[in-house]
């Protein structure tokens, strides 16, 4: 198995992750994202990072790799067994996504724009303060693929100047929980270690 990753990308470290937290081995390939490799070029037809290549399957698309990861290796498993559950986490990785990977491009982009944006996630993410008091993972006691789409985006916070309120203390805690894990330690490379 192979993985061509952005070293910063919030989406390669989601895949690198799962990877980690799972314990699957893989080959890591760090790509520069304005000059990729040829032979990555020549299998995936949008030319994105992360590609997940097993055998003669190619993945693209963050979400499609790390579900296929955690169907492939089911222990431990990272989405709830029974149908309604899958679907409410399912639910709930689309509000991730939207809700607060959404402000990601404003952040990156800089100016007056940035500045916006970390004003609406740190009042979105403070917003949801009491659901991650709630348990000691996102909405469940033990580590699932909310986590996994929830650390990256929150390892970010500092490098995008978004200052959390006090009232956001769950939100800390639970980072530390989250970050103090040795599959999250593992996942970071060291482009990463410098946005913490």
């Amino acid at each position: 198995m192979t993985m061509f990753s952005d070293p910063d990308c919030i989406h390669s470290h989601r895949v690198r992750l799962v990877l980690s937290e799972k314990g699957i081995q893989a080959e890591i390939e760090s790509c520069d994202p304005d000059n990729k490799p040829e032979d990555l070029v020549q299998l995936n037809p949008s030319n994105s990072l992360p590609t997940l290549i097993d055998r003669d399957l190619v993945l693209y698309d963050a979400r499609v790799v790390v579900e296929y990861l955690d169907e492939r290796y089911p222990h431990p498993p990272f989405m709830p067994v029974d149908p309604v559950s899958r679907a409410r986490t399912r639910l709930a990785l689309f509000r991730i996504e939207s809700d607060w990977y959404a402000f990601l491009p404003a952040l990156e982009a800089g100016g007056e724009l940035a500045e916006t944006a970390r004003h609406q996630m740190a009042e979105s993410l403070t917003a949801a303060a009491d659901v991650f008091a709630a348990m000691p993972y996102f909405l469940s006691d033990d580590f699932s693929m909310l986590d996994a789409t929830l650390a990256p985006l929150l390892w970010r916070l500092n490098h995008y100047g978004v200052e959390l309120p006090a009232a956001a203390a769950p939100i800390v805690e639970y980072t530390k929980r989250v970050f103090d894990r040795p599959g999250f330690q593992a996942s970071l490379t060291n482009r990463e270690r410098e946005l913490g």
